[in-house]
């Protein structure tokens, strides 16, 4: 006796039925409480519609696509005119179950025409969602209107400006590569909203620690201003906020330390260690200092959390690095390294990535050693500190900078010794 051998037609129409099983499935259960014949279709309907589906797709080597046309056709009007006399009596006007039974009858044909995981994994994700409903309506309600705007303005950044932008040298020094300075903009701007994210789901307001921890996502320097604020209103917080400032600015090197691995991964080598030393040691400090606050019932105070990102500032970002880029060859040629670093510490007194970005690129390019790199991103990182300390002292009061000052200092002297360890050994 020979096997029974199973067509590719069977198997591809057994495929179209289980798609249309997957959705309705979920399409019965949500729609079960309805009434016999008060529902645009439940499950037998769907099952049905794979199948027709299948058979379709397998007609298509003798009449092309014109069957699964006229299936569409035709099931598009049977849903018209059921959606309108369901929608006039209940009063219900969606239409995801009439678009649920379009689909299946695509990845029935789909199905059948060979690609069974991908129709089958389709019909999984499409199940889901349906049945995620009052999840992701959930969602939506919890989004806010910047948070939408700051999301459709990364997506523009990344998906449609990025891919058209062309990766060469130009301008001055040939400094200004348009696919590699937007890249950084994105990157800043995607680790902005991502701090601005995480805030809003472990809720930052209840938490002055959490907001200098997720805020240095964003800005380090930012959340400074924003704790010494709040310090200078509320005295009795002032250890709390001195906490969430040191946590901010160790965030700041955990922040560098990817950029690093992003654009010149060779770099951390030489400062990785000492990154994520400071970083480490200024976390400690922040955990310690909130530990001894944490007590008080006033630490669960409000405090305004950080903005999501917008597009103008991720733009000034933008311009602010191509300066940048272009001044730091400029500052080689005309002074040497010594105009780097004081480039260096200057651009370092507002904002380390934009320097930090450029002298990756730049050593990337093998047109800098690594110790002017060294001392550059050194004088960059201290300028920015000192900036911050001042920030703290000036506009939090003397204890918050007192305390800011202590830690700053105590991680910059364990950073010193990690990198002076790293260099000997090397």
């Amino acid at each position: 006796m020979t096997p029974l051998a199973i067509p590719p037609e069977a198997i591809g129409l057994v495929a179209a039925l289980a798609v249309g099983l997957l959705i309705g499935l979920e399409r019965g259960w949500h729609e079960r409480e309805l009434p016999e014949g008060g529902r645009v279709a439940g499950l037998r309907t769907f099952a049905l519609t794979g199948l027709l589906g299948g058979v379709l797709g397998n007609l298509f080597p003798q009449f092309g696509a014109w069957p699964l046309l006229g299936g569409l056709l035709g099931i598009s009007m049977l849903l018209a005119v059921s959606y309108r006399h369901i929608a006039k009596s209940s009063g219900n006007l969606s239409a995801t179950s009439a678009v649920a039974m379009l689909l299946t009858l695509v990845l029935g044909a789909y199905a059948a025409r060979g690609s069974i995981a991908l129709s089958l994994g389709a019909a999984v994700i499409a199940a889901v969602l349906l049945d995620m409903k009052p999840t992701l309506h959930g969602w939506l309600r919890l989004i806010e209107h910047r948070e939408l705007t700051a999301t459709l303005q990364l997506l523009v950044l990344s998906v449609v400006i990025l891919p058209n932008l062309p990766s060469i040298g130009m301008g001055p020094y040939r400094a200004l590569n348009p696919y590699q300075l937007w890249w950084a903009v994105i990157l800043i701007a995607g680790l902005s909203m991502v701090g601005h994210v995480a805030m809003r789901v472990t809720g930052a307001q209840r938490g002055i620690l959490w907001t200098g921890l997720l805020g240095g996502l964003a800005s380090s320097t930012a959340a400074t201003l924003a704790l010494a604020r709040f310090a200078r209103l509320q005295p009795s917080l002032e250890g709390a906020c001195s906490a969430g400032t040191l946590g901010a600015c160790g965030v700041m090197f955990f922040r560098m330390a990817v950029l690093l691995a992003v654009i010149q991964p060779i770099l951390l080598v030489t400062f990785g260690g000492a990154l994520l030393v400071t970083g480490a040691v200024l976390l400690g400090l922040a955990y310690l200092e909130w530990q001894h606050f944490s007590g008080t019932p006033s630490s669960e105070a409000e405090i305004a959390p950080m903005e999501p990102f917008d597009l103008g500032s991720a733009l000034g970002f933008g311009v602010f690095l191509a300066v940048v880029a272009v001044l730091v060859p400029a500052a080689k040629e005309w002074f040497g390294a010594g105009g780097i670093y004081v480039l260096s510490a200057a651009s370092g007194l507002a904002d380390v990535d934009a320097i930090v970005i450029s002298l990756a690129r730049i050593h990337g390019a093998g047109e800098l050693e690594t110790v002017t790199v060294f001392v550059a991103m050194s004088l960059a990182t201290l300028a920015n500190m000192v900036t911050k300390a001042s920030i703290a002292w000036v506009t939090g009061g003397q204890q918050l900078g007192r305390g800011v000052c202590k830690g700053y200092a105590i991680a910059m002297l364990a950073g010193g010794l990690t990198l002076a360890l790293i260099i000997y050994l090397l």
